[in-house]
């Protein structure tokens, strides 16, 4: 990386932060708003020592990153809203048998095929419940092109640490959007490695780990005994019916999430303190949020803003503390409000809480959300 100033698409810093990351493996299918990320790293892989295949579909896809990891490699894909339904099933695969990787949602218009290339954010519940089954997850979401690449390469780390796959929910502003940026030498960002084993190859045990860890995962072909299933399974990896057995592992699938909240999630709060009224947005919707509250505080009006860069686990204690100092809130997102489903379940009536919402393909204005400022202020 150079240390001058580069003019940097958002899919373009996303693809590159992942190489940054260690990623050497990628496999996935073309599909817009996503699809610069496949051109760029179907060149930039074979750079680096690295592999890059498109699959016949979507399903295919996932299938092939799960497998790349099992072997040792960081692994990502990317798509849009119908790609990440069909991947659906494999991600849950990946929960269960705890299988690091990372996969980026550059979401559009929909339901289903929708509208190409319009920007829309309508992939956040899907993100956190869009496998079946209790089970736990992370989301990051940028709103810059340079958090693209910082985000994406937290990903990699938190993916590698925790042993669960990771999304990167942007959406088309974002992906597309160009911006200067300078990113970062070899050595500035951390890079998390995945925990190298230390126990003799007949004492292993693959999922053995205390309930707030993953445990340590051995490459397959390193010698190792490791066997995996999308079943319940006990500590050797092979299926169980056992009632005490099956409730401990889905515990510490959730627990090695819950109890890390601290070094997971991330957000952004300006001008909060002496707010009357905080704007709730991420993503692109942000950008249009910045403008509208900067114009808004030049008319006199005490508004802050508060933006999830984690989104999944949601920073419910962190909404929840606005609502006890007393700040109304306005959620703001391309979608009918599924954020904002999120902030009223944490608020639990504690103060009024309102919305600004849009979802026809087209980003929402700062004059929109200027107006929506001015009405419920």
């Amino acid at each position: 990386m150079s240390q001058e100033p580069r003019l940097v698409q958002g899919n373009e810093a996303c693809a590159e932060g992942a190489i940054y990351a260690g990623m050497s493996f990628y496999a996935g299918y073309p599909i817009t708003p996503s699809t610069e990320i496949a051109e760029i790293l179907a060149r930039r892989l074979p750079q680096v020592g690295g592999k890059f295949i498109q699959m016949e579909d979507e399903i295919a896809s996932m299938a092939a990153v799960v497998g790349a990891s099992l072997t040792g490699a960081k692994s990502m894909t990317a798509t849009s809203g119908p790609g990440f339904s069909l991947k659906q099933e494999n991600i849950g695969f990946a929960c269960m048998a705890e299988i690091p990787c990372v996969v980026v949602n550059v979401q559009r218009l929909g339901p289903s095929t929708g509208v190409a290339t319009a920007p829309a954010q309508g992939d956040v519940m899907q993100a956190r419940w869009g496998t079946h089954g209790d089970h736990p997850i992370i989301a990051l979401t940028p709103s810059s092109v340079r958090e693209a690449f910082d985000l994406t390469v937290k990903a990699f780390n938190l993916a590698e640490k925790f042993r669960i796959p990771v999304i990167i929910l942007m959406d088309e502003v974002v992906g597309h959007m160009r911006e200067k940026v300078i990113l970062p030498e070899p050595g500035e960002l951390p890079i998390y490695d995945r925990n190298k084993l230390s126990c003799q190859r007949e004492d292993y045990y693959p999922y053995r780990a205390e309930l707030n860890q993953a445990p340590p995962m051995a490459a397959f072909g390193a010698g190792y005994r490791y066997h995996v299933t999308g079943l319940y399974h006990d500590e050797d990896g092979f299926a169980t019916e056992k009632p005490e057995i099956i409730d401990r592992l889905l515990k510490r699938l959730h627990q090695k999430v819950l109890s890390n909240l601290d070094e997971i999630i991330a957000y952004q709060r300006d001008n909060i303190e002496a707010a009357r009224l905080v704007v709730i947005s991420y993503g692109g919707t942000s950008r249009a949020v910045n403008r509208a509250v900067k114009l808004a505080r030049e008319e006199g009006y005490q508004v802050g803003t508060f933006r999830p860069q984690t989104i999944w686990p949601f920073p419910g204690e962190q909404v929840a503390r606005l609502a006890e100092e007393g700040k109304k809130l306005l959620v703001a997102e391309m979608n009918c409000g599924q954020m904002l489903l999120e902030v009223e379940r944490v608020i639990r009536g504690r103060t009024e809480v309102y919305s600004c919402l849009q979802a026809d393909g087209e980003l929402i204005r700062p004059e929109t959300i200027l107006k929506k400022i001015r009405e419920v202020y």
